[in-house]
């Protein structure tokens, strides 16, 4: 967002608008967590959450993602160097107390979303003015699930936001291991093909860039960057059926391989649904899949 310009037009010419930082740290918290699901696919739970007298923090956000993941949010005005630091030494406090940030779900969003509260891949996001190379090397070297926002403020009321690396928490072996079991998965009882087309759309969902994390939820697997990019249902007989955040309205439809899903009840997220039968549905759908890549 550095090499980022932005101009308002107008008939009488065209004027940059200048990026700048927030006043305090509190101005970025605030305006994030009014709009929280909407920014990052995160439902807002709680501001300055205390972690006790024992611990003595402050939690600076709770959130819970779209897959039911908990999320902690930390926030820095400009660049500093602790912001990751202090960000995992909540999320370890966190995931030590999860019977107290259910209990706090239960009391927010009712009981069905603490009931559903997935505890495999808890995740940090800092938001800050900037970060460094170090900040960059650290994220990919921890086993645990961190994005890195860098925010700019353009006028009165234009929020920017860029993801400047995530990390999935993961080793490559533990992905290699992944892929395998659901190839497996997909065999028992599918044909060959299927099986193919499954294994070849992990690898192209997963390959997309840096960070991409894969949730696995009963009903559906999420790959994941800042928000849902992707969301894979269990094979049909004949057919995978994967879920985009694309805007249906902005894609040509083409019966028996893309349909507009706004409104019609389904597992994961997103309203463009894709249809996969054979690898060539796979490749003519390599567009919409960075389409919706990007759009996270």
């Amino acid at each position: 967002m550095s090499g980022l310009k932005l101009f308002h037009i107008a008939t009488s010419g065209a004027t940059e608008v200048a990026p700048r930082l927030a006043e305090v740290e509190a101005d970025v918290q605030g305006m994030v967590e009014l709009h929280m699901e909407t920014l990052l696919g995160v439902r807002f739970l709680v501001s300055e959450y205390s972690t006790g007298p024992v611990h003595g923090g402050r939690i600076d956000s709770l959130g819970l993602d779209e897959n039911g993941s908990p999320v902690v949010v930390e926030y820095k005005r400009g660049l500093d160097a602790g912001v990751i630091n202090q960000g995992l030494f909540y999320l370890s406090w966190l995931v030590d107390h999860r019977a107290e940030f259910e209990h706090l779900v239960r009391d927010r969003l009712g009981a069905p979303a603490a009931a559903q509260v997935l505890w495999s891949s808890p995740r940090l996001i800092c938001i800050a003015g900037d970060f460094t190379r170090y900040d960059v090397h650290a994220v990919r070297e921890r086993r645990r699930s961190i994005d890195l926002v860098r925010y700019r403020l353009f006028g009165r009321d234009l929020l920017g936001l860029e993801t400047v690396a995530s990390a999935s928490g993961r080793s490559p072996a533990a992905r290699r291991a992944r892929r395998q079991s659901t190839v497996l998965a997909l065999k028992d009882g599918q044909r060959t093909a299927l099986a193919e087309v499954g294994q070849a759309l992990d690898e192209t969902l997963l390959g997309l860039g840096d960070g991409v994390n894969r949730v696995q939820r009963k009903t559906y697997r999420a790959y994941q960057r800042l928000r849902n990019f992707a969301c894979v249902c269990p094979p049909q007989k004949t057919k995978l059926l994967v879920y985009l955040k694309v805007d249906p309205k902005e894609v040509d439809l083409v019966p028996g391989f893309t349909r507009d899903v706004t409104g019609i009840g389904h597992h994961g997220t997103g309203d463009l649904e894709v249809q996969l039968r054979t690898l060539q549905d796979l490749d003519r759908a390599q567009e919409l899949f960075r389409a919706s890549y990007a759009a996270a």
